[in-house]
């Protein structure tokens, strides 16, 4: 490398939400010098997460992220984000690790170095030629979070900038149980008066937390706040909690959402069985792939002809957005969609249904430039723990976070706000 003016590495902006792009840009090299761009990641478990890419020095000696090609990495191509979404644990780290932000009060804090060469490996023993120091944040300045507590309902209210009303999410993560707050978090960045709701602890699914009424109240509390316009109050479900949203939009008699969005659910949910008892029924369709990870997808299968084994989603009557992979190897949410379709469409409410499907896109579609898990450790109800496979490739499952996302926040735009947002900025 040049010995008179130092490599320089700069990232704009150093300072954002998670799902905001980022410009990485490598000045000063020699031209034509093969470089190794690199990010890491130290969770709060402590484990590291890594991603790079091999570039190659244009004729100024420059290199850009966002414009040139990596050749080779954890990705390949023209990535703006690669240095993200394709992160992975170190080599050696244990089997099933998930990245997950719990504290959303702290950045996600992201290394971004580069290297001399092609490197794929031993990273930490090398000197960078340069470095940077990234911040990824899911509450933007000024977003409030309150921790609620109120009629047995447990979750954590994220407010938005400034005096409102805003309109209101009920926003509901699946069966692994617990808390989740890094969606509502970036929801109330996002001019929402999001309500993350615990309905579980993991691995210990009581009935009570299950209870029809529960979940009826935690809508009911979002629409109540001084600071929510009551009329405009949406459910946002992933995995179980987009059962949930389901069986809320067409079975309740008290929850009335003006929007409903449902990423990797079904709506398969016999007559008469609650909810604890559907995810206890014993099947002997889960299987295992070579690896001994469970694959559950073919519990759903075939989908019943018998409408007293579904919810009727014929008694929808709001917009409602089906966000889908199709790789899921954990539920058969893209044959579940079609039955959906078929069954509004017989119904007369159709229109009301919006459907994003997403080829070799798995289950767990997150928010943007989240890495991605094709399979993750799981904490059954029994306390037993596997690996459960969740399915997707790496590249078109960071696409489909990525698109979908903004076609989620026009989505809640259109139908929650009546002026357009104006979104938190970091």
């Amino acid at each position: 490398m040049s010995d008179t003016v130092a490599p320089m590495l700069s990232v704009i902006p150093s300072r954002a939400l998670v799902d905001e792009n980022f410009k990485v840009v490598v000045e000063n090299l020699p031209p034509g010098s093969p470089v190794t761009l690199h990010s890491l990641h130290q969770c709060e478990d402590k484990h590291y997460w890594e991603a790079y890419g091999h570039y190659t020095s244009n004729h100024r000696g420059t290199v850009s992220v966002t414009d040139d090609l990596s050749f080779g990495g954890t990705y390949t191509g023209k990535e703006a984000m690669g240095l993200l979404w394709s992160m992975r644990p170190v080599p050696g780290s244990r089997e099933g690790l998930r990245l997950r932000k719990r504290n959303v009060c702290s950045p996600l804090l992201v290394n971004l170095s580069v290297y001399r060469g092609h490197v794929v490996e031993g990273f930490r023993e090398q000197a960078p030629l340069a470095s940077s120091l990234t911040e990824r944040w899911y509450m933007a300045p000024g977003v409030q979070r309150i921790q609620i507590r109120e009629k047995g309902v447990r979750g954590t209210l994220f407010l938005p900038p400034g005096p409102g009303p805003f309109p209101g999410l009920l926003d509901m993560w699946g069966g692994g149980g617990g808390l989740v707050e890094y969606r509502s978090a970036l929801l109330g960045s996002h001019g929402y008066a999001s309500l993350a709701l615990e309905y579980f602890a993991p691995g210990e699914m009581k009935s009570a937390d299950l209870e029809f009424n529960y979940f009826e109240t935690a809508f009911n509390i979002v629409k109540d706040h001084p600071q929510v316009m009551p009329d405009k109050v949406g459910i946002f479900g992933l995995s179980l909690g987009a059962i949930l949203t389901i069986l809320l939009a067409a079975e309740s008699s008290v929850v009335k959402p003006s929007c409903c969005v449902c990423i990797s659910g079904n709506h398969l949910l016999p007559r008469g069985v609650t909810i604890k008892e559907a995810l206890n029924m014993k099947s002997p369709k889960i299987r295992l792939d070579e690896n001994n990870y469970e694959i559950w997808r073919d519990m759903g299968l075939p989908i019943p002809d018998d409408p007293t084994h579904k919810i009727d989603v014929g008694r929808i009557n709001c917009p409602i957005m089906l966000v889908n992979g199709q790789d899921d190897q954990n539920w058969a949410a893209v044959e579940s969609s079609d039955d959906i379709a078929q069954m509004m469409r017989a119904a007369g409410n159709l229109h009301l249904l919006t459907r994003l499907h997403y080829p070799d896109a798995g289950h767990l579609i997150e928010p943007p430039y989240t890495p991605h898990f094709r399979a993750t450790k799981f904490v059954k109800d029994t306390k037993e723990k596997v690996i459960l496979l969740w399915g997707g490739q790496t590249k078109p499952h960071s696409h489909a976070q990525e698109d979908s996302w903004k076609k989620i926040l026009a989505f809640l735009e259109q139908n929650l706000y009546s002026s357009p947002t104006l979104k938190a900025k970091m």
